[in-house]
């Protein structure tokens, strides 16, 4: 039943109406289970009458105009027809019902230590704090003891404390995750691209992502490269590795051994090629041996111009290989996409290659080179390549736009097959989140760490 205004009381009428639906506490006060201390108790005789009337749908607007007088007479604050705040006013009316039931207001009860274990010599920090709620016996009609427990982790010694309290501000659980797809890049030719859809925690590490993906991906996290600090991420899985060994350069079927040079070749402006005093020649200060992991993506145009095209590919090569050679490991990769037949041999370059991740800005390998994966520059982007999954060099292979259309034509970006995962995680963080006041009760005593010093 509804509670009539008198003059901006519905802050007043919303608390009175949740007191009223509070079951324990409305039997409590509609059947008269309180006892108070004669007229000091004023007020809350008049809740208790109106909550009374409301449930035996005796209400009539001069009960609650009576409550509104007997608040005013009790409290300035609530004098005349200003708007007021409901939580404030609720928290001052359960106050003044514990006065009149006989105890003293929470503001004057003394906090209740109670510590367990021995002492803490050495000081430790920081503590694990984990909160209960318990309500007291007389008192727990109206007011609560929360008991909050400190654990030191590792002399283990406890310490508990009481406070009294009469509303809790409890945290509403928030989404922990957010949606975020990876397109897998992997070493089978029925499935070489995947894009799969991840339920990432919003405070994650690079180091959780990659075990995720590894999971879903089916492949060792200590395989796995990542690349990509944007949308789109991409997660390589390398070839197997192989023994050691120069080993010849790959052929293209039907392939003429001459190789014309780019139009584009030339050193472009404002790009500058590793300098020729510092060329892997003069650099072999450990030999050329071992094998390198390289992640390559391919772009046409210039400067800013430059656009991606094609699929991201990953090699393991010798870092003795020629330029010539490291050419046609490229070519060899592309060969499903060239529309016909290329030139594949030679002493010319078709393309420029840039280090990217970390190393000089714009320093571009040099087909004069007689080994360009050994130069140091490569050595410095291999230490940046961060931890987790194995070394890499990340490289961008750029192509003028006359050579890209005459061999590839307008072929953009690679054909991603999205797993289930994807269309699941996208319904998933679209629905609205909800929660349960269990749930946030759950979150307000979980065990946490608090921060300190020695």
């Amino acid at each position: 039943q509804g509670l009539r205004n008198h003059g901006n009381t519905c802050f007043m009428n919303a608390v009175v109406q949740c007191l009223s639906n509070t079951a324990p506490l409305a039997e409590f006060l509609a059947l008269g289970r309180y006892r108070a201390r004669g007229a000091r108790a004023e007020v809350t005789h008049r809740l208790a009458a109106l909550v009374r009337a409301l449930w035996t749908r005796d209400y009539t607007p001069q009960l609650s105009a009576e409550f509104k007088n007997i608040v005013s007479k009790h409290s300035s604050q609530f004098r005349g027809n200003a708007q007021h705040d409901a939580l404030e006013f609720l928290l001052w009316l359960l106050d003044r019902m514990h006065e009149d039931l006989g105890a003293a207001s929470p503001a004057q009860q003394t906090r209740v230590p109670e510590e367990v274990g021995g002492s803490c010599r050495g000081g430790h920090r920081p503590w694990l704090r984990e909160g209960v709620c318990a309500r007291s016996g007389t008192e727990g009609a109206v007011m609560s003891w929360e008991g909050s427990s400190l654990t030191c982790p590792h002399c283990l010694k406890q310490s508990n404390t009481f406070d009294p309290f009469l509303c809790i501000s409890l945290p509403i659980p928030l989404r922990q995750t957010r949606a975020l797809n990876v397109t897998l890049v992997l070493q089978c030719e029925r499935r070489r691209f995947v894009r799969v859809g991840l339920a990432v925690p919003l405070l994650g590490t690079v180091a959780q992502l990659r075990e995720m993906v590894a999971r879903e991906g089916c492949i060792p996290p200590e395989q796995l490269g990542a690349a990509g600090r944007g949308a789109p991420l991409y997660a390589f899985q390398p070839p197997p590795a192989r023994r050691t060994g120069t080993a010849p350069p790959p052929r293209l079927a039907g392939c003429p051994r001459s190789l014309p040079a780019s139009p584009g070749a030339a050193q472009p402006e404002g790009q500058r090629l590793l300098p020729a005093a510092a060329r892997s020649s003069d650099c072999l200060h450990r030999g050329a041996g071992g094998r390198i992991l390289l992640l390559l993506c391919n772009a046409a145009g210039t400067g800013p111009q430059l656009t991606r095209f094609g699929p991201p590919l990953v090699l393991r090569e010798e870092r003795g290989i020629s330029w010539e050679q490291l050419q046609h490991s490229i070519l060899a990769q592309l060969r499903a996409l060239l529309r016909g037949e290329v030139q594949a041999q030679g002493t010319g370059a078709l393309f420029r290659i840039r280090l990217a991740g970390g190393s000089t800005p714009c320093a571009y390998l040099s087909p004069q080179d007689p080994r360009p994966l050994c130069h140091p520059a490569v050595d410095r982007a291999l230490q940046l390549s961060g931890a987790g999954g194995p070394p890499h060099v990340k490289l961008t292979v750029e192509w003028d736009m006359s050579t890209k259309e005459r061999l590839f034509g307008n072929i953009q970006e690679e054909v991603v097959q999205d797993a289930e995962s994807v269309q699941l995680q996208q319904q998933a963080h679209r629905q609205q989140h909800s929660c349960t006041l269990d749930e946030c009760f759950q979150l307000y005593t979980k065990e946490e760490q608090v921060p300190g010093t020695l």
